[in-house]
């Protein structure tokens, strides 16, 4: 189904960019329309549609091109500045038909493969308090440097060079520091938490020993995944940067189809009916006031 749709949006784009000048130089520039219409109708367009038709090894055609094009798209784009909204179509493009790939071909997404070496489920060979809370303040920072400073200032970065960038009312931005406020101090709570009532770390490799049900887990079971996604889109809307908000939703989305499977069967098969019970007394992701 995914592969019907991209051969539709393919066809209907490449009728658009021959009717409507300011959608071909948004999205392809002053590249070749012939030249680049040679490859991608046959390699894009219609392979997506024969692997729509059940003809799985046209797979192996497609998505390589999508991909392909992808970083040819990024690279074209922050050379010349211009196309910048068709590299990030063919990001978007590629992400999907790797993932529908996978799915056609494996049944499912091979995320096992992320959690591991530092990402692996172990729990933490410490339950000093003092290290655990110097070790979850080390973790934080380089997280939070990594995830909310350095990745936004690439990508905004991306979306400046790429002609992207809109400009965000006084009030959105005041918004996002509030809600970055917010996100950090519960992330902080979150992870606290986990040193001194769970003897581990946030960290997969240094998890809790025992089940966390105070604090704000409580009220959540992912109060630091909530504080992450709030942090990445507060920064998004302070530094006035959609793209950046468009990064924290979409790393949310994944975080929660990927990752958040193989970390609930991790915490069943540790501490079974005791996970099971709290499971269904507290919700994933809206917060329960009642605690009763």
């Amino acid at each position: 189904m995914y592969f019907a749709l991209q051969a539709l949006a393919g066809a209907a784009w490449w009728l658009g960019i021959t009717t409507l000048p300011a959608l071909r130089e948004a999205t392809l520039g002053s590249l070749n329309l012939v030249l680049v219409s040679a490859f991608d109708i046959p390699l894009f367009v219609i392979a997506s549609a024969v692997v729509a038709l059940n003809v799985r090894r046209a797979v192996w055609v497609v998505v390589p091109w999508t991909v392909l094009v992808a970083v040819c798209m990024v690279v074209y784009a922050t050379v010349t500045t211009e196309a910048g909204l068709g590299a990030l179509l063919m990001i978007a493009a590629a992400v999907a038909s790797v993932i529908a790939g996978a799915l056609m071909f494996l049944g499912h997404v091979p995320s096992e493969r992320l959690i591991k070496g530092p990402f692996s489920f172990r729990s933490s060979h410490t339950r000093v308090r003092s290290r655990l809370l110097l070790r979850t303040t080390i973790q934080l920072m380089v997280f939070w440097g990594v995830f909310l400073l350095v990745l936004p200032a690439i990508i905004n970065s991306f979306e400046d060079r790429w002609n992207l960038a809109l400009k965000f009312p006084i009030l959105v931005i005041v918004a996002g520091f509030a809600l970055l406020a917010f996100s950090s101090v519960l992330g902080v709570w979150s992870a606290r938490a986990i040193a001194n009532f769970g003897s581990g770390t946030p960290l997969p490799a240094e998890m809790a020993n025992h089940l966390v049900v105070r604090g704000p887990y409580a009220f959540v079971r992912n109060p630091m995944a909530i504080a992450g996604i709030g942090q990445g889109v507060a920064i998004g809307l302070f530094i006035g940067s959609w793209m950046v908000v468009v990064y924290a939703l979409a790393g949310s989305l994944l975080w929660n189809w990927l990752i958040r499977p193989h970390e609930e069967a991790d915490l069943k098969e540790r501490f079974g009916a005791e996970y099971e019970d709290y499971a269904e007394r507290v919700s994933c992701w809206v917060p329960r006031l009642d605690r009763s």
